[in-house]
C-alpha cells in the first residue's frame, strides 16, 4: 500500500482558523485536479501539483515583457514549474533555485547557462542540479527581477496558497532581508485554471506573499492593482513553530545570530 505524505502543514504557526481555511481549500482543489484528470504523476495532494499545460503557461509567461526584462530569476523547486526554469537558461538567464524544504544552511542553487553539465530541461530538474549548480548562501546571490513561485490555487486579488510548509514565504523574506528582492520585484506563478478564485476566497496571514501575475496555459491575471501591500524582508518568527526552526538549518543560525 502507498504510503500517504505527511501534511505539510503539520508544523505551521497562526490562527487556527486560518490554517484549517487554508486545509480545506487545498483539498478542494487538489480533488478539482484529481477529478478532472489534469494532475501529472504523482498525482495532486500534499504538494505543488503538476499539472496539465505547465508547458503552454510558461511559453506564455516567456512571452511577457516582465520576463523579457528580467536577468535573475529565483524559482521554487516543483515540478509544476520546471518548464519555467527551463526556459530560464535557454533564455541565458541566472537562475537561483531553492533547495527543497530550505535543508541546508547554504539554500539556494545558482544555475548559469554558461555553465552546465546537462541540458536546461535536464540542468533544472532536483535530481539534476547537484550536477549543474552550485550551492550558494543568501549573501551569494545577485539581486533578482523575477520571482516564480508555485501554488496550489492563486486568487485574482493576488493572494497565494502553497502547500502549507510556508518554505515560499521564508525564501522571499530572507531574500528580502538581504536587499535581493524589492517591493518592485515582479512574483509570478503558473498554475492551471482550476486553481484559480476569486478575490477574498484565499485566506491570507501577516506573512503570506501575495501574487503580481497570474499566468495560466489560457490567460495572465494582472494581479497588482488588487494585491495590496507585500512584505518583504522581515522574518515573523512569531509565526513559526519550534519544530519548523528546527527543520530549517538557517533559521537556526540566524535566530542564534539575533
Amino acid at each position: 500500500m502507498p504510503r500517504t505524505p505527511r501534511a505539510h502543514d503539520r508544523d505551521a504557526g497562526g490562527d487556527p482558523a486560518v490554517l484549517e481555511a487554508k486545509s480545506a481549500l487545498r483539498t478542494e482543489v487538489w480533488d478539482a485536479l484529481t477529478e478532472a484528470k489534469v494532475a501529472r504523476f504523482p498525482g495532486a495532494r500534499h504538494r505543488i501539483s503538476n499539472f496539465t499545460g505547465a508547458e503552454k503557461a510558461a511559453e506564455r509567461l516567456r512571452g511577457l515583457p516582465e520576463w523579457a526584462a528580467a536577468r535573475a530569476i529565483k524559482s521554487n523547486p516543483d515540478s509544476a514549474q520546471l518548464p519555467v526554469r527551463q526556459r530560464a537558461l535557454e533564455d541565458g538567464k541566472t537562475l537561483y533555485m531553492a533547495v527543497p524544504k530550505l535543508a541546508e544552511v547554504d539554500p539556494f542553487f545558482l544555475l548559469d547557462p554558461e555553465d552546465l553539465a546537462d541540458p536546461p530541461r535536464k540542468a533544472v530538474s532536483i535530481k539534476h542540479a547537484t550536477r549543474n549548480a552550485r550551492r550558494v548562501s543568501v549573501a551569494e546571490l545577485d539581486p533578482v527581477d523575477l520571482v516564480v513561485t508555485g501554488c496550489v490555487a492563486a486568487g485574482e486579488d493576488g493572494a497565494r496558497l502553497g502547500k502549507g510548509g510556508g518554505f515560499a514565504d521564508l525564501e522571499f523574506a530572507l531574500a528580502g532581508a538581504a536587499g535581493l528582492i524589492s517591493a518592485a520585484t515582479v512574483v509570478v506563478t503558473t498554475v492551471h485554471e482550476l486553481q484559480v478564485r476569486p478575490a477574498g476566497v484565499i485566506p491570507r496571514a501577516a506573512h503570506d506573499i501575495p501574487v503580481d501575475l497570474i499566468v495560466t496555459p489560457e490567460r495572465v491575471i494582472d494581479c497588482r492593482a488588487a494585491r495590496g501591500e507585500r512584505p518583504t524582508g522581515e522574518i515573523l518568527w512569531a509565526s513559526l513553530t519550534e519544530e519548523k526552526i528546527a527543520a530549517i538549518p538557517l533559521l537556526q543560525k540566524l535566530r542564534g545570530e539575533a
